[in-house]
């Protein structure tokens, strides 16, 4: 019987490649533990998010490299996923434990922007993820209430806020600091602290994701949050009709000029389907959201349906992936969730990217 080696088992798994990262699972340096015992292999694949959508493609492929090898009886492979550490920009502040910060914004209110960044931290955790929550819509704080929090205030060790903790994510938010109605009343120049202070003076732990919520438009929040923290990407959520559409394109154009990548464009709202009868109304308009996004360039993250059920999780501080998680939202923002993992992936590989052409 033919004896197999490492080498042999390398050789074959060079042959899997990464459909997003395009370079094999070997050089990218997936594969580990790798161990040989007669004709029995078993090695774990450690891929760049616990939400990779091609978790079990790969898995089989990997398998079925190395069984083909002579000698081969048996394979075990173990799958896990190590979040790489975003890049750094200059002379930014890092936030510390925190490997990537992903900006949710929109152009304009009213587009459920703050139901995505939820539902999407929640997708993400769900995954596997270490995930956090930054409600920066510091004139509409509503993530705690949107997360069964809104009455919980966080507590302070060493000088630093403790983040509040809900459906597996750490969060913070003005919300939970100034409760009740009474409106924040603040200039620029105190915007860009308090977002200073929500990043540094916050006990944020080891985070594979950091998700902030910002508030709608391009203004002082997203030009501080640019500025203070290198942040991964931006991902731009819409509504199918033209005006919120014109308005995200500003978004857009804000974020290239910052330097931030814009990972995708998510359309909110896409469509209803009456329980009743099945019927598709695109209240909205159609398709507006993938439009924008083969004009600009940038992917398309996914489209969301409307129905009460988001509205009502919302409402009850109980997102839809947790209430409802087969229903066809919830499993539209896990896709999206996904999809935002696989950008941020990409992004945070780049650099790597660069040196292993390098070698070739």
């Amino acid at each position: 019987m033919a004896q197999v080696t490492e080498a042999d088992v390398y050789g074959a798994l060079a042959q899997v490649k990464d459909p997003d990262l395009h370079k094999d699972i070997v050089r990218l340096g997936f594969v580990k533990d790798l161990k040989i015992e007669g004709g029995a292999v078993s090695f774990r694949v450690v891929l760049t998010t616990p939400a990779c959508p091609v978790r079990e493609q790969l898995q089989e492929q990997s398998r079925a490299a190395v069984a083909a090898l002579p000698g081969v009886e048996s394979v075990s492979v173990t799958m896990d996923a190590e979040v790489p550490k975003g890049r750094g920009l200059g002379e930014k502040l890092s936030v510390e434990g925190v490997r990537n910060i992903v900006a949710v914004s929109s152009g304009k209110g009213g587009v459920g922007k703050s139901t995505v960044a939820v539902n999407l931290a929640v997708s993400l955790a769900r995954d596997g993820a270490r995930v956090g929550l930054m409600d920066a819509d510091v004139y509409g704080p509503n993530v705690p209430l949107m997360l069964g929090v809104a009455n919980e205030r966080p507590q302070v060790n060493v000088n630093k806020l403790l983040p509040l903790e809900a459906h597996g994510i750490r969060l913070m938010s003005m919300a939970v600091l100034k409760p009740g109605d009474e409106p924040m009343i603040v200039r620029g120049p105190i915007l860009h602290g308090l977002v200073r202070q929500f990043l540094q003076d916050v006990q944020w732990g080891e985070l594979d994701y950091l998700i902030v919520d910002m508030p709608p438009g391009t203004g002082d929040v997203q030009l501080s949050l640019a500025q203070l923290v290198p942040v991964q990407g931006a991902v731009l959520v819409t509504t199918p009709q033209e005006v919120a559409l014109a308005d995200v394109r500003r978004a857009l154009r804000m974020f290239e000029a910052v330097n931030v990548p814009v990972l995708g464009v998510v359309e909110n709202m896409s469509y209803f389907v009456a329980p009743d009868t099945g019927t598709r109304y695109n209240i909205f308009g159609e398709g507006g959201g993938r439009r924008l996004s083969d004009e600009y360039g940038v992917p398309f993250l996914g489209a969301i349906p409307l129905s009460m059920g988001v509205r009502e999780g919302g409402d009850r501080g109980v997102p839809v992936v947790v209430s409802d998680p087969d229903s066809p939202q919830a499993q539209a923002f896990r896709s999206v969730a996904e999809e935002v993992a696989r950008q941020v992936s990409i992004e945070a590989m780049k650099p790597e990217l660069v040196v292993l052409g390098k070698k070739a």
